[in-house]
């Protein structure tokens, strides 16, 4: 895991506070069921020195339950809601 120096105040990807970011080029595995700290992880491809990488944009539960401008996670919730 990398541990970009050129990351953005806000998630790209859902335009909200994040707690950290890192960057992947190889294989990952993604499991947020039951996890005491994360809520939801962003994932944004980029490039990094010309690989292709993913950047993980990793959002804490109260970051989440706090947000006021993300459009996809309430567009998501609704849809959920029914």
């Amino acid at each position: 895991m990398d541990v970009p120096e050129d990351a953005p105040v806000e998630c790209p990807v859902c335009e909200t506070a994040y707690d950290s970011v890192s960057v992947h080029e190889g294989g990952v595995m993604v499991n947020l069921l039951d996890n005491d700290r994360y809520r939801r992880v962003c994932f944004e491809p980029t490039t990094h020195d010309g690989r292709a990488v993913v950047r993980f944009y990793h959002h804490t539960h109260e970051q989440i339950e706090t947000e006021n401008g993300s459009h996809r996670e309430s567009a998501a919730d609704s849809e959920h809601d029914g």
